[in-house]
């Protein structure tokens, strides 16, 4: 099974960013980890902090791909565009938060995606992105 992973704004930051919400670990250290714990699936990932390139990796990998988990990081509040690209593709969409954008700011409270989506996992760290690995495979 090939999975994507897209990482949207801010996400490159992890590990020093808010290490009190987001934790200490860079991303590409656990990317490393979840390939380790799922060698059946083909991972990639891809992390941007522009919308438009968001966009045209959603629509150069979503008819090609097994799934893909999306964290759209800020663009998930306020992007009717990249929500338009998760509708538009083929490859089912599993949404992604680190952190549970209903316990922060009320503006975090409403995404854009979460109807385009499979499913949406909030609140479970970088583990969410596992959750949604076993999501996809099932």
């Amino acid at each position: 099974m090939k999975i994507l992973i897209i990482n949207g704004p801010n996400l490159n930051l992890l590990g020093t960013r808010e290490p009190h919400i987001y934790g200490s670990q860079t991303f590409e250290n656990y990317f490393e980890e979840l390939k380790e714990k799922f060698p059946e699936h083909q991972l990639e990932y891809f992390q941007s902090n522009v919308e438009g390139e968001i966009i045209n990796k959603l629509h150069d990998s979503g008819f090609s791909v097994d799934g893909i988990i999306l964290n759209a990081g800020g663009y998930t509040h306020t992007s009717v565009a990249i929500a338009d690209a998760v509708a538009s593709i083929k490859s089912p969409v599993v949404e992604v938060h680190i952190s549970n954008p209903y316990a922060r700011e009320e503006y975090r409270h409403k995404s854009l995606l979460v109807g385009k989506c499979k499913a949406s996992i909030v609140g479970f760290g970088l583990k969410g992105y596992e959750l949604a690995v076993l999501g996809l495979h099932s």
